[in-house]
């Protein structure tokens, strides 16, 4: 049957909206007259002590003039704090009669007051989000925000990156298949009162973060109607060769060759056959201090939970199981984007874990890369098996100085931290607190975890060498465990683990963070790249 595409294949790889910087300031900025702007957006903060109402900052008393409006007692009226994430849209009026002449004339008709929090980048990360909804569908929206006066360079610069990615995240909408009127399209943004390379290179890194988050929410949010292990591949192919990317897919022949045991028994009861992609960057310059960070994301296109079947309802979002193959696919992509210094390879190991006649059990005993065998217990915990393959091969054949793998693996990591934080584990130290400085920085959050040696009998088993899940349900920690087991295929590797379970799907918006698939991951890692020494 032939799968429907428009909608969502045509999106894969969409360019988020425009966002440039200029100079100058509102008060004798043409842009406020050339007739492109829609809206004009000033930022307010909280009072300091001893103040009463809004404070006004870098662009906001310019507009007030220029436009002949109290701004602060606006802000009072409808009761802004100046709290981030807060926003008002004055809808200024248009004139009656050729007689009446309003100081506003030929001026932007929107005021857009914009609450800033404290101006550190995760609340101008909010203001951004916050522009960017009161604003949709708008032709073009100039702001200030995030220009402080008196502000370093480099403050600047971070106050530029963060409104530019919450501007562009807020913006986001999933693609979809419906035949009524399609939602307005996100406006592009002017960054006023900002220029200069630093600034603009900023802008830059944010645009390529939000991009990578965009391609990782469409190609969660994709139905698994749509989305099976080889469209998976097939995308990863297009993206990755379009950018310059050495690709490879191995199919089920290559995978029974080369002894792939978890990914071919998870995927045997599916009609649709799995497949093992990689997509590989290497920096036209590598310095001596280059790595090769291997990130290998779980893929698993639709989970029923195999002959240990889910409930109904946990069923519904498992369209977004496969959350880590994007994100890691989305990595190594804004990567090259970014034209980081150091080698990145994306390992995808894509399956569907379905119900059929040729469905791995519980009970049964696989081979996996490289040799070890596993005992099933659970066919519902399928997420560890295909990366323990792909582990276990990219320790084998990449030789990677940093190994990195992400996953909605356990629901015992969203119980534990709620959908805030990704648990974090990890061999080295220094990689989990760079991560974690990663996850501060973006605002993806991530939470060190123990490897507690003590719950390794949880993997024991008397007929393999590991049972792949705990057959003594008294030890608990079931996002513990899990890392435990993917560790035996990691080698001696400075190895990190992300279990995005909790961070991966969002109820509803919030801030930067779009309902349903959220992309978490991809700003972290591309952090973390752009860090690495």
């Amino acid at each position: 049957m032939a799968r429907p595409t428009t909608g969502f294949t045509a999106s894969i790889g969409r360019t988020p909206p425009e966002v440039t910087t200029v100079g100058g300031g509102l008060a004798t900025s043409p842009l406020l007259t050339d007739g492109s702007v829609d809206a004009v957006a000033v930022p307010v903060a909280p009072p300091g002590p001893g103040d009463e109402g809004v404070e006004a900052r870098e662009g906001t008393a310019d507009a007030a003039a220029r436009y002949g409006v109290d701004l602060a007692e606006i802000a009072e009226r409808v009761r802004l704090t100046g709290a981030a994430g807060e926003a008002y849209v004055l809808q200024l009026p248009r004139p009656v009669g050729s007689a009446v002449t309003l100081p506003w004339a030929g001026l932007p008709p929107r005021l857009v007051v914009v609450g800033v929090g404290d101006g550190s980048p995760r609340d101008v990360r909010r203001a951004g989000a916050a522009l960017a909804r009161a604003t949709r569908g708008l032709r073009r929206v100039v702001t200030t925000v995030g220009a402080y006066a008196g502000q370093s360079s480099s403050d600047e610069a971070a106050a530029a990156r963060a409104l530019t990615e919450g501007y562009l995240l807020a913006a986001y909408r999933t693609p979809t298949l419906a035949t009524g009127k399609p939602d307005p399209a996100p406006a592009p943004l002017v960054l006023l009162g900002r220029d200069g390379t630093r600034v603009a290179a900023a802008v830059d890194a944010g645009r390529t973060a939000a991009r990578a988050t965009w391609l990782a929410r469409d190609l969660a949010a994709t139905p698994s109607s749509i989305k099976n292990p080889a469209w998976l591949a097939d995308q990863a192919r297009r993206l990755g060769r379009a950018a310059g990317l050495e690709v490879t897919v191995r199919t089920p022949r290559e995978l029974a060759a080369e002894g792939f045991g978890g990914i071919l028994a998870v995927g045997a009861g599916s009609a649709s056959s799995p497949r093992l992609v990689t997509v590989a960057y290497r920096p036209a310059t590598a310095g001596p201090d280059a790595q090769h960070v291997v990130v290998v994301g779980k893929g698993i296109t639709y989970d029923t939970g195999g002959l240990s079947i889910k409930p109904r309802e946990a069923m519904v979002p498992m369209k977004t199981d496969m959350t880590g193959a994007a994100v890691a696919l989305a990595t190594v992509l804004g990567a090259a984007e970014a034209g980081v210094a150091h080698r990145v390879t994306a390992v995808l190991p894509l399956a569907e874990n379905h119900v059929g006649a040729a469905s791995y059990r519980p009970g049964d005993v696989l081979t996996l890369f490289g040799g070890t065998t596993v005992e099933i217990a659970n066919t519902d915990a399928e997420g560890r098996l295909v990366l323990a393959d792909a582990l276990a091969w990219a320790d084998a054949h990449l030789d990677p100085d940093v190994l990195v793998d992400v996953a909605t693996l356990t629901g015992a990591a969203t119980l534990g931290l709620g959908k805030q934080h990704a648990a974090l584990y990890g061999t080295d130290d220094a990689l989990v607190a760079a991560l974690v400085a990663a996850g501060e920085t973006s605002g993806e959050l991530a939470w060190p975890m123990p490897l507690v040696a003590e719950y390794e009998e949880a993997v024991s088993s008397d007929v393999a060498d590991l049972r792949h899940v705990p057959s003594d349900r008294r030890i608990g920690g079931g996002s513990i465990t899990a890392a435990l087991f993917l560790q035996h295929f990691v080698g001696d590797r400075r190895w990190a683990h992300l279990d995005i379970a909790g961070p991966a799907r969002a109820a509803a918006d919030k801030h930067e963070v779009t309902e349903g698939a959220t992309g978490y991951g991809a700003r972290l890692l591309l952090e973390f790249l752009a860090q690495l020494r």
